[in-house]
């Protein structure tokens, strides 16, 4: 693991800890390009009643407004848990160049776990690294799913 990752990962983990206060499942996501954070994202689909709100989709609408392009050519996505099917695809429709990400999501993640989207005949294909401060960001989601059992 990249030292470089870990201050950006962090960015990332305080915007989930916003959304677990805020009752959402607490992933966090940030996109930076040339060192610089064009766009932050917590979890809001049961806030704002919208399935696609998901903390990489937030951060990527955020990124492309302030790029003023929806290609956010060059950039890296950060995120505190490996991107479902849905957010993978709006990362390749965007045309990000990394992922990083820190927990596995052995349920819904479409990085490494269930599937593995170079694979696939896509037209754009990420890089990907995995496990940024991953148990981390796994203590995050595991203990937000705890409370809510007990």
């Amino acid at each position: 693991m990249s030292p470089e990752h870990e201050p950006f990962m962090r960015q990332a983990m305080t915007l989930a800890e916003r959304a677990r206060d805020e009752g959402e499942v607490p992933v966090g996501a940030i996109v930076v390009r040339d060192g610089a954070v064009l766009g932050r994202g917590s979890n809001r689909p049961i806030r704002t009643s919208d399935p696609t709100a998901h903390a990489e989709v937030v951060a990527l609408r955020e990124a492309a407004a302030v790029a003023r392009n929806y290609r956010l050519v060059g950039a890296t996505l950060y995120v505190t848990i490996e991107p479902c099917l849905m957010c993978v695809g709006a990362l390749v429709h965007a045309r990000v160049a990394t992922v990083v990400f820190g927990a596995d999501d052995p349920k819904a993640g479409a990085v490494r776990s269930l599937l593995d989207p170079a694979a696939l005949p896509l037209n754009h294909r990420f890089a990907v690294v995995a496990g940024v401060l991953g148990e981390e960001c796994g203590a995050l989601v595991r203990d937000f799913f705890r409370a809510r059992r007990e």
